[in-house]
Formats: C-alpha cells, structure tokens, sequence
C-alpha cells in the first residue's frame, strides 16, 4: 500500500552508467522509491560487469594522465558548489523524495555538502609534504631531502543512503583534489544526489574521464568494483559486515571505512540542561535517527534523571512526524518500511520486557515516532545493536566509572557525547571513553566538515574531513638529494 503526498514534479538528473563523460544504459533498471509516498519516482541502470569494467579501465587511463593543475582542480570543486546553490531547490526536492529528509534536513545537507567542496578546494592548493632531517646520522647532515604526496589512482567510492549528498561528496572532492580519478557507487537507496553531483562536477569543467558513476547493489556492482585490480583505494560507508567483506576482498589495497555505531552520550548532574536537551533531542531524531552518531544510549546521572526524560521527551513530542514535504515536520520517514518496522519491533520486544516509552513508540507506515525509552536492560536490541531509528535509551547511573564503562561496553567506537561543568570529570571521559571522537558538552552527533571524522573497534578506520582525507588518498614520496 502506498500514501501520496502532493509534491512539485521532480527534476530527474541522469539515470544511466556515466563513463568517460557519456551516460550508458544496462541491461537491467533499478526503481526508486519516493520515502515518504511508497511510490517509484526514477529508474535508475544498473551497470552491467562489462561497464564496471570499462568505467574503472577510463578512469585509471586518465588518473595516469594528470589532467587537471591544483588551481584546476580547486576551480572545478568551488564552481560545483556554486552550482549546487544555483540548483538547490531541485536537490533538495531531490533528497526529499529519494531519501525521506524533512526540508531542513534537506537544506542542511546542501549547506554542508557546498562547505565540503570548498574545503577540497583548499587543500588541492595546499597538499604538501615536509622537509626531512639527515642531521642525527653520522655523514650525512649535507643531505637534503623532502616528501611529496602524489595521486594513489582509481578511488572507489561506496556511498550510503542516509547522507546521499554530503558523505558523497567527502569521498568524492578529497580524491579529485588529491589529483586521483573517481568510480563512484551510490546507495541503490538514494541513487539520484549522486547523479546530480556528477552532473554538476562535469558542468564545472572536470575532465569527464577523471569520473564514472555506476549503479547497482553490493552483491553484484560492488563486489565487480573489488574484483578490478586497478583500483588504488576504496572508501566506504555502511556496516561492519559489509566493511569486512570489502576489506578481505581490498588486500593489501587501501581502504577508509566507516562502519557501524551504538552512539553514547553521557550526562552528569552538574550539566547545564538548558542547553543539553535541545542538543540531545536533535542528534537522536534528525534525519529519523539514521545517523551513525544518532544517540542511542543516553547515560544520565540518577539524580537527574527523572527531570532529563520528562525535558527530552517534551522535547521529541514537539518535533512533528509525518510527510516529509511539510515545512513544519522535523522528523520524516525511514528509508524503507521494513525499516520502521524493525524499529517497531525492537521497541515492542523492550517493552515486553519491562521497558517503557516516556513518549513515542508508535509507526504509521515507514514513520516511526520520536521514542524516549526508559527501563531498558543490556541484551535488548534497543541496546546492544545499532537501532538507525528515532529511538533513545535513558540508562540511570550513580557511578561515572561505571557509565563510561557501559558506553564502552560496545564493539563499536565512532563517536560519544559528555555533557559536564566539571573540568576534571570531562578530561577523565575524553582519556577513557574509547571512540574515534569524544565531544565535551555536544552530543555524539556534534560534527563540522573540517574536523577528521572516523572510528576505531569495529566502526573502522581512517578518516573524513577533507584535509585529512587527501591524505589519505594520496601517498608520501621520499625524495633525496646528496650534494
């Protein structure tokens, strides 16, 4: 069954396999849903093996070829994120329609996504090695030596659904600014923000044969793009599962992943609540909780604990669920409706168990409710695995030790919040909290584009952020000079 909602008609960008600049069909068509609606919006062509093939084979001949200058480089990156402004509104008609984004969401992504290709643009300028002592060994102080950081290649990018625009572009512009060519494989989700900004790049002036676009699922697309040996580097965003597979199948290649998350924040008594909650209630339910940093365990001190679940979940009621094109609503659908209902399960099975909800727990169709739970216990779902849902955990504690103990307590490590006004007890979390970031009165979801962004355990490794990415999709080269 599906639901309509009255939307303007969307503006389609290529739906075909991009290589060398020309837009290909395949042998099979995969349908995109509206996220919201239920209803096909595109088809989209899957690449034929023949065509994964081809397009790697194109971009590896003209990543050998150093088509574009720095300057260039950083030229076509700026004027892309001028383009995307120029097209915003269709993007972000776009997104909603194929990702399920509220119309902030929605904007925000194109906000952070023209921020990011203007951060590549700055480091293609600046990518730079550094100078080399030779004074410690015995002869040879008179030695000169420097590194520089040139191009791996081929950078496959395998990007998710939940960030079709930004997180692609994190992949993306870090490797065309390090000089590299691109094969890029979107989310057979959200495939059509891919499309736009590869069409935007090409109008921007990049050489079309630095970028392919290839559509498909892992099981076919993705596990063609590991067999082909050319390829220097592979990004990727999803779950551990699928991280291993591409990490086993890489070899000694490459590879930045950034893999699954149980998101941790903790809240102490002395915390300023004013300024937590609305922090809180925004990273848990934006973008319907399908963030890897989405709060999920939220460890509150038990003095304050009563206080903070009635704030937060005064908080969650006042965001509107619902139709996603509705300017008032804050939190839309999931990806899928089996999404919502696996949410919607997980929470039933809590409850059943002796959990509450302090507010939510209810779904219409593929929305599910901004849900506040308390009463829950470790071998719940809603705990122990990663929800990507619109649902948080109020875990009391009376002992510090014992709240960073159980925010550790997770085979994941990408990002954890602190919310304290004691000095001592916030070095004591980002010394013990054991993930990739730990932020000091933000959520778990805090990020700007600049930082470096990844995790360890089995959220991956590696990282985001644009001056940090460069590097690592580029490779330091000793050079030597004996007078």
């Amino acid at each position: 069954m599906t639901h309509t909602s009255a939307h303007p008609a969307l503006h389609l960008p290529p739906v075909g396999t991009l290589i060398a600049g020309r837009w290909l069909t395949g042998e099979h068509r995969l349908p995109v849903h509206d996220k919201y609606g239920g209803h096909v919006i595109a088809h989209v062509d899957q690449a034929t093996r023949e065509q994964v093939a081809d397009a790697v084979a194109a971009t590896h001949a003209a990543s050998q070829r150093a088509l574009l200058a720095p300057v260039d480089r950083a030229r076509v990156l700026r004027t892309t994120a001028d383009l995307l402004e120029r097209d915003r509104a269709a993007l972000v008609d776009l997104m909603i329609a194929e990702a399920g984004f509220t119309q902030a969401d929605a904007q925000n992504e194109v906000d952070r996504a023209k921020v990011t290709l203007q951060l590549s643009a700055e480091e293609a300028t600046r990518l730079v090695g550094e100078t080399v002592c030779f004074g410690a060994s015995a002869g040879q102080h008179n030695r000169l030596g420097f590194t520089i950081r040139v191009p791996l290649g081929v950078v496959c990018a395998i990007t998710p659904f939940n960030s079709p625009l930004n997180t692609v572009i994190h992949k993306v512009a870090p490797a065309l600014a390090g000089g590299n060519g691109v094969v890029l494989k979107p989310s057979a989700l959200a495939p059509l923000s891919s499309a736009f900004l590869c069409k935007a790049l090409l109008e921007a002036g990049l050489p079309p044969e630095l970028l392919a676009l290839v559509h498909g699922g892992g099981d076919t697309v993705g596990t063609w793009l590991l067999e082909e040996p050319v390829v220097a580097f592979y990004t990727f965003t999803g779950s551990t599962r699928v991280g291993r597979l591409i990490q086993q199948g890489a070899g000694l290649r490459r590879t930045q992943l950034e893999l699954g998350s149980i998101a941790s924040v903790i809240v102490c008594a002395d915390a300023d609540l004013e300024r937590a909650v609305p922090k809180i209630a925004n990273a848990a339910f934006r973008k319907a909780g399908q963030v890897c940093t989405s709060v999920q365990r939220l460890f509150v001190e038990a003095s304050i604990a009563d206080e903070l679940v009635a704030r937060l979940a005064k908080a969650a009621e006042a965001l509107p669920a619902g139709d996603p094109r509705r300017p008032e609503t804050r939190v839309g659908p999931l990806i899928s409706p089996e999404s919502a209902e696996r949410i919607e399960r997980w929470v039933d099975e809590a409850r059943a168990e002796g959990a509450e909800t302090a507010c939510g727990g209810t779904r219409d169709r593929s929305v599910y409710a901004p849900t506040v739970l308390t009463g829950t216990q470790r071998h719940m779902k809603v705990i122990d695995r990663e929800a990507f849902g619109p649902i948080v955990s109020a875990i009391p504690f009376t002992d510090l030790d014992a709240a960073i103990a159980g925010a550790n307590d997770s085979p994941y490590g990408l990002a954890a919040g602190f919310f304290s006004s004691n000095i001592d007890k916030a070095l004591k979390a980002a010394r013990t909290l054991r993930f990739g970031a730990v932020h000091i009165n933000e959520t778990s979801s805090s990020r700007a584009d600049a930082m470096p962004f990844g995790g360890v355990k089995e959220s991956g490794y590696g990282h985001e952020g644009p001056g940090y990415a460069i590097r690592e999709v580029t490779e330091e080269r000793l050079i030597t000079f004996n007078p």
